[in-house]
């Protein structure tokens, strides 16, 4: 997806579309608190400079002790640890506990660390999908060797640890977040050896090898051939190297891209983690973070947040199958409940056609639109002239798309809960390919793939249709919570893109079912996505949204524009 939105320009600060609506710029909030013109800050700040540190020391002191303590402390413990007066220490917990960083409890009337830190924590680094695809890893590595197991990442000159599980024998594992040196630890050596060369030298260079036992690798010749022998062999090995009396395995994280995203390691005392056994694991380690890498996603280009436009025009009680023409460059929708078709050439949104039935179906086909209502199908020219088409199967229409060879497939009910989906021949014959057994309620056709998708919105499922094989794949399972699955959309990535009716949102699933981007929306019913460059058209319901919620959500009803350029 390379090409802007049609009829909607991005232009300095603002997001113009071509009926002459723009967004307010994205403003900074004004800043309070900032001395007036005239003062000086650095003469009013100077008597409470060290005053206001030695408060932040006092502070972070009470965090430091509480977090060491797995039971928490009571208020006089905090004033007897850190000798403290006591009005002091009742400023401080005060103050804590407002921002979220403390908690009290009130049985055992003592404090623990508060949710805030957990949110803190959570952004302290920037590989949550690195922890989450090793949780499992990290378990059975735990499980198989009874050892601590851990999962680290390159910071600077340094591996920081983001996850780990204990060893089974009661040791204390360090916890999350110290830095450790990359020269003397298995998973640094493990990272190093994975880097490319010109990555890799360039920190050797800058590293200093101060011993921190009797083992360190003190010589770069020395490190280097270690890391040689590493790379061959795809696992590291830390002999007391970094810690006294204690052994480890490592191997680096690598994703499908060839990306160096961490490593994983095993740690345990010397005389536990023998080197005959840790040679021995060292495979195991190296084939879980090959699994783990492979469960890993390329890092996705950081975006702006998505512009949303609501398209000048009437709005429709139920708008549905936004469908674009590369040709004639328009988007073409209906308003499926007072039946019509309706275009949007980027310079305005207006009827093209009434219908005399509810809509269930459009699709651009060739030079024409093929118009699916209850009561038949219309072949609509671009003129908004339509003609009944008479070679169409027989049965109830659930859905229907074109595809890449300019063939129809579709979805008719079958049964009392399940649907056929299958090719319409050229004579108007209908060829089933798939029986499924719940309702289908859209179909796409992978522009790059003979492939189809598939939403069903019982299930909240996206199923892929191989053509020649009767074989039906579940892509994914949206929750039931995150809104019901509505409308689909294919993009040259493979990516599906569907619409969250009162989840306020669309999402795109990658080609391996991981929800890969949220889009959220003004309005509670989205019900249809098109793809167009690089972004999106959104069609919206305003038939099931309540008065209350319509006032937050006047937008309801319209054509939406997303402009997914950051």
């Amino acid at each position: 997806m390379v090409d802007a939105l049609p009829g909607v320009s991005a232009g300095g600060d603002r997001l113009w579309c071509a009926v002459g609506a723009a967004l307010p710029p994205r403003g900074r909030p004004a800043l309070s608190g900032l001395p007036d013109a005239g003062t000086n800050p650095v003469t009013r700040n100077a008597n409470s400079t060290g005053e206001g540190t030695g408060a932040l020391e006092k502070a972070l002191d009470v965090l430091d002790a509480v977090g060491s303590a797995p039971g928490g402390l009571s208020q006089g413990e905090i004033t007897e640890r850190l000798a403290l007066p006591r009005t002091t220490t009742y400023r401080l917990l005060a103050t804590l506990v407002a921002r979220g960083l403390l908690r009290r409890d009130p049985l055992r009337k003592v404090y623990c660390l508060g949710l805030r830190c957990l949110e803190l924590a959570r952004q302290a680094h920037a590989s949550p999908d690195l922890v989450a695809a090793a949780a499992g890893e990290l378990r059975g590595l735990r499980d198989l060797t009874g050892e601590t197991v851990d999962v680290a990442t390159l910071d600077g000159l340094d591996v920081v640890s983001l996850g780990h599980c204990d060893s089974a024998h009661g040791d204390h594992s360090a916890a999350l977040g110290p830095r450790k040196p990359l020269y003397c630890t298995s998973q640094g050596k493990a990272i190093l050896a994975a880097l490319p060369a010109e990555a890799r030298d360039a920190l050797v260079r800058d590293l200093a090898l101060k011993p921190l036992t009797p083992h360190t690798l003190t010589h770069r010749h020395r490190l280097q051939a270690e890391l040689r022998i590493t790379a061959a062999r795809g696992w590291s090995i830390d002999e007391e190297e970094s810690v006294a009396g204690v052994r480890c395995v490592g191997a680096a994280v690598v994703d499908a891209q060839g990306a160096v995203r961490g490593a994983l390691s095993v740690a345990g005392p010397a005389w536990r983690l023998t080197r005959e056994r840790a040679e021995l694991l060292g495979p195991e380690v190296a084939q879980s973070a090959r699994r783990t890498g492979a469960r890993l996603r390329a890092g996705a280009p950081v975006v702006g947040d998505p512009a949303v436009q609501a398209m000048e025009g009437p709005w429709a009680f139920h708008g549905a199958f936004p469908r674009w023409c590369p040709d004639s460059r328009r988007l073409y929708w209906c308003d499926t409940l007072a039946p019509a078709l309706r275009v949007f050439d980027g310079g305005h949104d207006h009827e093209l056609a009434r219908v005399e039935a509810p809509i269930t179906g459009l699709v651009v086909h060739g030079d024409e639109l093929l118009l699916a209502h209850e009561a038949g199908v219309l072949r609509v020219t671009p003129d908004g002239e339509s003609a009944p088409l008479t070679t169409w199967p027989p049965g109830r229409l659930l859905a229907v798309c074109g595809g890449n060879g300019g063939g129809l497939w579709a979805a008719f009910a079958a049964g009392a809960n399940g649907c056929v989906v299958g090719q319409v021949q050229p004579g108007g014959a209908f060829s089933a390919q798939w029986h499924l057994d719940e309702p289908v309620q859209a179909l796409a056709c992978h522009p790059g793939a003979d492939e189809l998708v598939a939403t069903v919105p019982a299930s909240g499922s996206l199923l892929r249709l191989l053509p020649g094989s009767a074989r039906v794949r579940r892509q994914a399972v949206l929750p039931a919570g995150s809104g019901r699955v509505s409308g689909l959309a294919v993009d040259a990535e493979g990516g599906a893109w569907t619409a969250l009716r009162e989840g306020w949102s669309v999402v795109r699933l990658a080609p391996d079912g991981e929800l890969d981007r949220i889009v959220g929306l003004p309005v509670p019913h989205p019900t249809d996505v098109a793809v167009v460059g690089a972004g999106l058209f959104v069609t919206t319901a305003r038939q099931p949204v309540a008065l209350d919620v319509l006032a937050t959500a006047p937008s309801s009803g319209r054509l939406l524009a997303v402009s997914l350029q950051g």
